[in-house]
């Protein structure tokens, strides 16, 4: 009895820790991921990232923006997809959008929740001296049904490796 008794206490002892040393090492593992990202998105800065949009649109009208990932380089590089326009539709609030009242603009879209590190097919690759542009109807997304001047800007560097160095403007009439 006695035994039994110390081979099952053993057994479920075992079990146990080789339990919490799984969870240990996965919480690792999702934290050296993140790191990684963030490591991509401050070390390689060479694509070069433009928002474009027409000066001014109407109420009630489709706001159109213009997102070109441009690779100056003579090597593929890669970035990743998630929260930025390439991912379809909006399922992320990757942009910031503010009107010149200091107002900030509700988002209206899906919020993705995903696990890290990124899987393969969640990247894009840019060849040398090429580019990726993708065209996306800001409404779709937003609230911008106010007449007044938008300031947009790019919020999501540490997930997708993008830098965008400057914010763009337009007035809805």
């Amino acid at each position: 009895m006695k035994k039994t008794l110390f081979l099952a206490s053993t057994f479920l002892l075992s079990l146990l820790s080789s339990c919490n040393m799984s969870a240990r090492n996965n919480e690792k593992t999702s934290v050296d991921s993140t790191a990684t990202i963030k490591q991509t998105s401050s070390n390689d800065t060479s694509l070069i990232v433009q928002m474009i949009t027409a000066p001014t649109f109407t109420v009630n009208s489709p706001v159109e923006m213009e997102f070109r990932v441009y690779n100056p380089t003579d090597s593929v590089k890669k970035f990743c997809k998630w929260h930025t326009p390439f991912e379809k539709p909006f399922m992320s609030k990757y942009l910031d959008i503010t009107l010149n009242t200091g107002e900030e603009v509700s988002y209206l879209g899906a919020m993705a929740k995903r696990m890290m590190p990124p899987p393969e097919d969640s990247y894009l690759s840019v060849n040398p001296l090429d580019s990726l542009l993708v065209t996306i109807d800001l409404t779709k997304g937003y609230d911008l049904k106010k007449p007044g001047t938008y300031t947009l800007k790019y919020n999501s560097e540490k997930i997708s490796g993008l830098v965008v160095q400057d914010s763009i403007s337009f007035t809805i009439n």
